[in-house]
């Protein structure tokens, strides 16, 4: 394991990185909380998706909070006592949550560890898929000064993820909303295609028929920002829809055969919050 400059990474938990896609990895998250009527939990990790999904199913509207101080601190000396120096943190859209916030002003608050803390703009595994490439990155010999300079914020900047909802009731009610339209028509199973605009709210971009028509809408968005690049990575993700998900997975790779990874995550229980059940998304990272 190539990491001279002992560098970590650090993000939260609506990074939907899987325990199989942190391993061997110096990845640390820190976890929201979630608010519900029988207690105070933490995402990934004492609550996941598919509880969220049944609660809202019984009528609950659970709510979400930051990472607490003592776990961001808790966090911080245990990436020290694992021997790193550097630590690159990449947070939550600012546009969604003050996590990204929080983080920034814990950083720069340590003595013990040079912190620089980064607003991904994203979620879910457009956040993650960042974080993986920066460790990509470090594995190829990129030093600390370029990363936080130059490679980071470029990453950020060419990380595009789409997603698609079953309803937007959710959202709604959460006061998540952001620029997404509200529509008419769910009975035709009008959809829409969302993805994170420049200041890291949620926008609608397209309303598409259905989910095979969804499928096809995301593939072309993807293709849309390839264009001539020739590197690049792909993601896909689901919350509680992995059929579907498995669906646009192979229109993906087939529409993008040159990847140099294909990632693959779940929804956490922080977005599922918000966005509910029936969630396929997928996204395009352009390397070059």
């Amino acid at each position: 394991m190539s990491n001279p400059q002992k560098i970590a990474l650090l993000t939260d938990s609506t990074a939907d990185l899987t325990p199989a896609l942190r391993a061997g990895k110096p990845i640390y998250t820190v976890p929201l909380h979630i608010l519900c009527p029988d207690g105070e939990f933490s995402d990934g990790v004492d609550i996941f998706a598919p509880d969220i999904y049944r609660r809202l199913d019984r009528g609950e509207i659970p709510k979400t909070s930051l990472p607490d101080m003592v776990s961001i601190d808790r966090t911080f000396r245990r990436i020290k006592a694992d021997g790193y120096e550097k630590v690159i943190a990449v947070m939550l859209s600012s546009g969604l949550s003050g996590t990204y916030n929080l983080m920034r002003l814990q950083g720069a608050d340590r003595t013990d560890l040079e912190v620089r803390v980064f607003d991904s703009l994203s979620g879910a595994l457009g956040l993650g898929v960042t974080v993986l490439q920066i460790w990509e990155e470090i594995q190829a010999g990129m030093g600390w000064e370029e990363l936080v300079e130059r490679r980071v914020p470029q990453l950020i900047a060419n990380t595009f993820p789409y997603f698609s909802v079953d309803t937007l009731e959710y959202l709604a009610k959460g006061g998540r909303i952001g620029k997404v339209t509200a529509m008419a028509g769910t009975m035709l199973q009008i959809k829409p295609v969302i993805h994170f605009s420049e200041d890291g709210q949620l926008q609608s971009i397209a309303k598409v028929r259905g989910f095979r028509q969804v499928q096809d809408k995301i593939v072309e968005l993807c293709r849309e920002k390839l264009e001539d690049h020739r590197r690049y990575n792909i993601a896909v993700e689901q919350g509680g829809a992995p059929e579907a998900m498995e669906q646009l997975k192979a229109k993906m790779t087939a529409a993008f055969p040159d990847y140099e990874h294909c990632w693959v995550g779940d929804i956490d229980a922080t977005l599922s919050v918000y966005i509910g059940k029936g969630v396929i998304g997928a996204g395009i990272q352009i390397l070059d």
